[in-house]
């Protein structure tokens, strides 16, 4: 970042990182950034609303925005979850379409596809997980796409290892746009911490309870006070059925108190203070088909 540089220089590019569940958008999206700012797990459809990442480097903005996994949905959450990945297709000025190596495109890539040449905006393919992969598989991965769509850039990365993710930034820039900064440079996303608290917390329930519960879970932010550098946060876990509430809880309350650890742990990390942390949990059976606003989702 460079706080010397002239207003009248500064570019900003949108970029919307699509692809299916599971892919590694999240994980590109934080090594993007250079911050921890959209949770990852190894689940499916961990993310659930468009995160907002945002790197300023040099005179050019980079804004990313991250979407939830591409599938058929099945609630009203999950077409919650497609009309955000919509959303942030129509504001992007470019698209990042991460595939993982040795996979292979089907009804949904054929889906895209047809969108993305409605849309006529460039496209970045970026062949992801590519460490550990032998280079024949990474070649076969590209042969299988590129012949889908005319793609602005090909670019075989691992956004776990921070391969690839230079050639990404330095791709994107060429679209970047004269105008200014939508955002403050030293901002790293827009998410409030009360959001990047609930997502936390979601993502060590995640880890911690690995399968034995679904994906029917929600984080709600009760209480978030600052005092003299300290937060103390009050959040409520929401379960789908009664009987994954003693699941979570755990045994003398050990499960739900091994996440609350794990979770206070990033809190600190990120907001640079010490948090004080209180989770309960409540049975709140269907609702993913309710009022999802009461979730923090936009229903």
């Amino acid at each position: 970042m460079d706080g010397n540089v002239n207003e009248f220089d500064r570019k900003t590019v949108f970029a919307a990182i699509i692809g299916r569940p599971n892919v590694g958008k999240s994980t590109l999206l934080n090594a993007l950034v250079g911050e921890k700012i959209s949770i990852v797990t190894n689940k499916p459809q961990t993310t659930r609303s468009r995160i907002t990442g945002i790197l300023t480097k040099g005179d050019t903005q980079f804004v990313f925005l991250d979407t939830p996994g591409l599938h058929k949905a099945k609630d009203k959450l999950g077409s919650y979850m497609m009309k955000s990945a919509d959303g942030a297709l129509d504001e992007a000025d470019v698209i990042i379409w991460v595939v993982p190596t040795a996979t292979r495109p089907g009804k949904q890539e054929e889906f895209l596809v047809k969108k993305l040449k409605g849309m006529e905006k460039p496209v970045l393919l970026v062949i992801n997980k590519t460490d550990g992969e032998s280079a024949v598989a990474v070649g076969d991965t590209i042969l299988a796409y590129a012949p889908l769509f005319d793609f602005a850039s090909v670019i075989p990365a691992s956004a776990l290892t921070g391969k690839g993710v230079g050639i990404v930034l330095d791709e994107l820039e060429k679209y970047a746009q004269p105008g200014g900064w939508t955002f403050d440079e030293d901002m790293m996303t827009d998410s409030s911490q009360r959001a990047l608290a609930g997502e936390i917390i979601r993502e060590k329930l995640l880890k911690t309870l690995n399968d034995e519960i679904p994906h029917g879970i929600a984080v709600t932010i009760e209480d978030f006070r600052e005092k003299r550098d300290v937060y103390s946060i009050r959040a409520e876990i929401i379960c789908e059925k009664a009987s994954h509430k003693p699941i979570i809880i755990g045994k003398n309350g050990a499960t739900v108190k091994k996440v609350g650890t794990y979770a206070r742990e990033d809190m600190e990390k990120l907001f640079g203070c010490r948090v004080f942390l209180d989770l309960y949990v409540r049975v709140k059976e269907g609702w993913r088909d309710g009022n999802l606003s009461k979730y923090g989702f936009d229903d």
